[in-house]
This record gives C-alpha cells, structure tokens and sequence, in this order.
C-alpha cells in the first residue's frame, strides 16, 4: 500500500512546482519590471560609492551588523523550527487524535503525518543554510567594508572596482537571505496539507500570490517609487534575485 494517495502527490507536486514556478517567473520578470528586490540593489550599489566619499565609516559598518543581526535572528528560528517539527513527531498519536476530532480535515495515518513533518522539518533545514550562508556573506561584506580606499582615493579606478564587487556580494547576501524568508512562508502554505491536499493547492498558491504583489503592488513599492512607475528603458540591469 503507498504511503500516499494519488491526490496527496498531487498536491505535493503543485506545492513544490508553485514554489519553483514563483521563484523563475520572479527572477524572470525583474529583468523587466522593477520589484523591490531589484530596486534594493540598485540601491546598495548607490550606499557602496557613497561610502566611498566617507571618512568616517562606522555608519556602514553599523548597517552592516544591523543586516547581520537581523539574519543571525532568522538563522537561528530556523534551528528552533526544525527542532520543533522534530518534537512534534514524537507526539504524532496525540495529535492526530485532536486531528480527528475536527469536523474538517483528512484521516491520516502515523506514518503519512510524520512524513508530512519531516517535510517541513526539510523545508525548514533548506531556510537555515540560506541564512547561515547569507550571515556568512554579510561577514565578507563587513571585512571588505573595512578595505574600502580612503576618501582621497575615491575617484581611483581600483577604488570604484572595490565599490561594485562590495555591491555585488552584499546583494548575493540579499538574495539568499530573501530565500531563506521565501522558505518560511511557503512552510506556512505547507501547513495546509495536515488537514487537507485540496487545501495545500489552495494556500500554495496563496503564498505566491502574497509574496508577488508584495514585490510588484505593495504598498513599499509605490513609496519606494513615489507613485511613479519606471519605463521599460529605464529598469536598471542589476543581478536578479
């Protein structure tokens, strides 16, 4: 006998192609419409040369810790997630006696709801490396910030080249740790398949649905643009994310 029925892979299937289908057609649609993925590179190139006309540096060097920290608290909440999808296996005959006591949801067995678990335990493992790795950039960031030419020396060729490789590795520390967020809330649709696989199709495409307007009809967007939406000519050509 399977562990799950045709419906449940069904469902586990649009779930992981929804997940996989946001994330290219983001990537994809950023080349041509401006989201606020895009526009934040744009601006970590513009924080990079003006830190290169700054004496003083220890601005940069707190936004730096500041953008560690906050990925050192998000690193660290996926460590107590997984740890809490592992204790809720050890619990599964509890469990799933409240389960059958709702007048909604779908009979399942032990196994299929500690397989379910362990998939979000998997999904929460995933988000932890992304923002462990995205902390350990942020490092090299902050190293490299404290590399930076002097002042005098900023209108050097070998000064403007330190700006731009700064500005790209901070924003390869932004994409991961926006990964690493993008996992945690498509855990939250993934919560969907405990009590039903019609309700896990439905919440994954919620969660995309979520995710997309905050990049492209969120209101931080229209105040980022000041109400005015970039022609096509004019999207800047930065690293998607």
């Amino acid at each position: 006998m399977p562990l799950f029925s045709t419906l449940d892979l069904l469902a586990l299937s649009w779930f992981v192609c929804t997940w996989a289908a946001y994330a290219a057609t983001l990537a994809w649609t950023e080349r041509r419409k401006r989201g606020l993925n895009m526009e934040m590179n744009r601006y970590r190139d513009i924080w990079m040369f003006q830190m290169l006309a700054r004496d003083m540096r220890m601005v940069d060097t707190q936004i730096v810790s500041s953008l560690q920290n906050g990925t050192a608290f998000f690193a660290s909440t996926s460590l107590i997630a997984v740890g809490g999808a592992l204790t809720v296996m050890r619990s599964t005959e509890d469990i799933l006696q409240v389960m059958a006591a709702l007048p909604f949801g779908v009979r399942s067995t032990a196994m299929q709801w500690e397989a379910k678990t362990m998939g979000l335990a998997i999904i929460f493992v995933y988000a932890f490396f992304k923002f462990a790795w995205s902390y350990r950039l942020f490092n090299y960031v902050a190293i490299m910030v404290g590399a930076t030419p002097p002042a005098k020396d900023k209108d050097m060729p070998e000064a403007k080249d330190h700006a731009e490789r700064l500005g790209r590795l901070c924003a390869l520390a932004g994409k991961h740790f926006n990964r690493g967020q993008r996992a945690f809330f498509f855990a939250l649709g993934y919560l969907g398949w405990f009590i039903s696989p019609w309700l896990l199709m439905v919440t994954s495409v919620a969660v995309a649905v979520i995710l997309w307007r905050r990049q492209f009809a969120a209101d931080s967007r229209h105040a980022l643009f000041g109400g005015a939406e970039p022609a096509s000519g004019e999207v800047h050509q930065h690293r998607d994310r």
